[in-house]
């Protein structure tokens, strides 16, 4: 056993998945640090809502022009989140989100430095361009991390969007009270500083590569939609809903998006594979994310000005800004706190269950909201019940989309995903901005808004939950699991629609063929002397002969002219009365009928038939120690001469499906990173659809570094033994004196090094991974 192993490409994929690689040497780091970044840039989305009402004495500027403050990130961050993820795919994401967390600090700098609006908008767009770490996040834990810590690892990543939201409005409020206004933007810097010096310390880069050109039409075009779109969304309250300018903004969103979704689907390479976003599990996932990013936006908009109305307008509470934010972070450790339980919902009933359970949870928050509104404890239990059906919800959304996508557009399709979310809360700011703006009441000289405007708004809020949850209906659920998930069985399934439908039309062919031949004056006989020949061979889908086929040659008129069954090599020998157009049909048990148009000449024709089989193979992949589903593994089919007939990866349920496959034996043999290579023999059956459920067993791994005279000692022979004397696999450590053995079962092992006079160690693998087994070296008397 060899420490490493090769790698099968990636469908769609330059660089291939390690699967026999080292693991990540710290897992639980590489999650706090890439949670950590997600929290800051969503901190940073709300760092200027407290100073809203202040900023145009602040800026010198009119209150219009300062809302470009807020309207600045927005549209950085729709046009920067796809194009990160889509460049991270290509060239890097480890090295596209460090890029981001750098163009935060700089937009906090930029506007920590400033005092008038041009270097505020600037750096409000600075910051909003980092948008992209959190969809960049996810995608990386789904290339480094265990199959056991990615469910609830991205949950938490996911969920960060929420919680750095809701802490970011009481810390931003305590700054602001307390502090120069400034030091909002220089906390934001420190923060974004210091998780730009973790990540590359602590995350190491994914190998995945999509490859190919970046689509610099499609990003321009995607911008120019996107920019009028949220601009007539944002700006529509202050422009006039009806006004020329805000319909001449959507108008320009329609035409350029449509035209630049009719591009995208012209190109071999684009900036979004809209075929893959049209999928249905993609697809229901990214409106679904609408539906929620509306509902969480809603109860931040409503609560805090509940809170800091005046209690004489008797449904105010009269609140501080700062009592308003500490109001809302419940929800942030709420979101943070159910996200591991969104992952445990994943795992035993599926993404969809768990997405639909936030989507009951948030409507019944905003139902609560309805009713409880007098005091400050009501409108904290409505706030942690939203924010725990939102924690549910985006925890599972990375799961449907990983399922649904190659591994190699991870980052592209978890960043339109999170697009959908902030066009959600676009709109959700919106609606209820037009809604409070009508509602209102009188309060000495001017217009508050209502009790019951707010009521609408949380009326609306919980009818976008429940379309959310109308929406996730129409996600396919999780399919039939392992019956034992430390077992691996195969057996028959009932035939599937394809394999039956094949299997009748061979026997029709077939019979159809018989009758023709015993019904006097439709069968020539033996050809004239003017017959033309056509022959050929047939074979099947893997280049096999088939022998025993059955061909007709048939007139176009329907008059059958010749039979032959191919011999052993699969060829046969046809004669044409004729020269002229015919029809060749070839039946052949396990394989689906075929009919060809050949051309007899007067020299002999040559027609190769190519059969595929009838027969398919499903199953699911699964952990042997915890029965999760194991998504991305792949699924080899070969077949008895080791000869690859298929290739597929599992979803995001760990199902996977092979189609046109020939009766017999084959191997299925399957692999994913952090696991156990596991391979197995299948009979295939006639005619339908074949189970067989795998069970993958954790792989654990030593590593460390030789070292001698306490300096790395290279090319020294690092053997691993079991305890039974076998030696299980040796290598050569490199420059940098490390090795590693991967793919080990648990249980005691001896590590032996040699280079200077061997030195022995004991490791034990109790079913995880063991880091920093380092030797030292050295001659007697060092």
């Amino acid at each position: 056993m060899s420490p490493t192993h090769p790698t099968p490409a990636r469908a769609g994929a330059t660089t291939p998945a390690r699967t026999g690689e080292p693991t990540v040497r710290r897992p639980g780091l590489v999650v706090a640090v890439l949670a950590f970044g997600g929290i800051v840039v969503s901190l940073m989305q709300t760092l200027v809502i407290p100073l809203v009402p202040e900023l145009p004495e602040l800026l010198d500027a009119s209150a219009s022009d300062a809302t470009w403050a807020v309207t600045a990130t927005l549209l950085a961050a729709a046009v920067a989140t796809p194009v990160m993820g889509r460049l991270g795919d290509m060239y890097g994401k480890r090295r596209m989100l460090l890029a981001g967390l750098l163009m935060l600090v700089a937009g906090s700098v930029t506007a920590g430095l400033g005092d008038t609006l041009a270097p505020m908008i600037a750096g409000r767009a600075l910051q909003g361009l980092a948008s992209g770490v959190v969809p960049l996040g996810i995608s990386i834990m789904r290339d480094e991390l265990p199959t056991e810590r990615l469910a609830p690892a991205t949950a938490l990543m996911s969920a960060s969007l929420g919680v750095g939201g809701a802490l970011g409005l009481p810390a931003a409020a305590l700054i602001a009270d307390h502090f120069d206004w400034h030091a909002l933007f220089w906390t934001s810097a420190a923060l974004g500083a210091v998780a730009a010096v973790l990540v590359p310390l602590c995350v190491p880069e994914s190998p995945v590569r999509a490859g190919g050109r970046f689509d610099v039409v499609g990003a321009l075009g995607m911008a120019a939609g996107l920019i009028c779109l949220l601009l007539g969304i944002s700006k529509g309250a202050d422009w006039g809903w009806g006004s020329a300018t805000t319909l001449a903004l959507f108008g320009t969103a329609a035409a350029v998006l449509l035209l630049w979704g009719r591009l995208e689907l012209r190109l071999p390479e684009p900036l979004v594979d809209l075929r893959t976003t049209a999928r249905r599990q993609v697809l229901v996932t990214n409106l679904a994310s609408l539906a929620f990013g509306f509902s969480m936006f809603a109860m931040s908009l409503v609560l805090p000005q509940l809170l800091q109305l005046p209690e004489a307008t008797g449904y105010g509470l009269g609140r501080s800004l700062l009592t308003a934010g500490l109001v809302m972070a419940p929800a942030g450790l709420v979101m943070m706190a159910t996200a591991p339980l969104s992952a445990l919902v994943c795992g035993a009933r599926g993404p969809k269950a768990a997405v639909m359970t936030g989507a009951v949870i948030v409507a019944a928050g905003y139902g609560l909201g309805i009713v409880l509104m007098d005091a400050v404890w009501q409108l904290v239990l409505v706030s942690c019940v939203v924010g725990a059906g939102i924690g549910f919800a985006y925890g599972a959304m990375p799961a449907l989309v990983m399922g649904a996508v190659a591994p190699s557009e991870t980052a592209a399709a978890n960043s339109l995903n999170t697009l959908m979310r902030s066009i959600g809360t676009s709109t959700a700011s919106a609606v209820a901005g037009v809604i409070l703006a009508r509602m209102t009441t009188p309060f000495g000289t001017v217009a508050l808004p209502s009790e019951n405007g707010f009521k609408v708004v949380m009326a609306v809020g919980s009818g976008a939950a429940v379309l959310a949850l109308l929406i996730a209906a129409f996600l396919p659920g999780q399919r039939r699991a392992a019956r034992k998930p430390d077992a691996v069985t195969a057996e028959t399934a009932v035939p599937d629609e394809p394999a039956v439908g094949a299997a009748v039309a061979v026997s029709l062919a077939r019979a159809v063929a018989e009758l023709v031949a015993t019904v006097p004056g439709l069968d020539d006989g033996e050809p004239g002397a003017g017959a033309h020949p056509v022959r050929g061979q047939v074979r099947g889908a893997e280049g096999t002969p088939v022998a025993g086929a059955a061909l007709t040659l048939i007139s176009l008129g329907g008059r059958q002219l010749g039979r032959a069954v191919t011999a052993d090599d699969g060829s046969y020998t046809l004669q044409a009365p004729g020269e002229g157009t015919y029809m060749l049909v070839t039946v052949a048990d396990g394989h689906q009928p075929q009919a060809t148009t050949v051309a007899a000449g007067a020299a002999a024709a040559t027609y190769d038939v190519l059969l595929v089989g009838s027969s398919g193979l499903a199953g699911a992949v699964r952990s042997a120690e915890s029965g999760a589903p194991v998504a991305g593994a792949v699924v080899i089919v070969t077949d008895v001469r080791g000869d690859v007939l298929a290739s597929v990866r599992t979803d995001g349920m760990g199902e996977f499906a092979v189609a046109d496959l020939v009766p017999g034996q084959v191997t299925v043999a399957v692999t994913s990173p952090k696991h156990r290579p596991l391979a197995l023999p299948v009979e295939i059956g006639a005619t339908g659809l074949t189970r067989v459920d795998l069970a993958l067993r954790f792989g654990a791994q030593v590593r460390g570094t030789i070292r001698g005279a306490g300096a790395p000692l290279g090319d020294a022979r690092v053997t691993l033994v079991d305890p039974a004397g076998n030696v299980v696999a040796s290598t050569t450590t490199g420059g940098d004196g490390t090795y590693a053995f991967c793919d080990l079962d648990g249980g005691p092992y001896t590590v032996i090094a040699t280079g200077y006079p061997a030195r022995a160690s004991g490791v034990s693998l109790g079913g995880g991974d063991v880091d920093d087994h380092d030797i030292e070296l050295a001659h007697a008397g060092e």
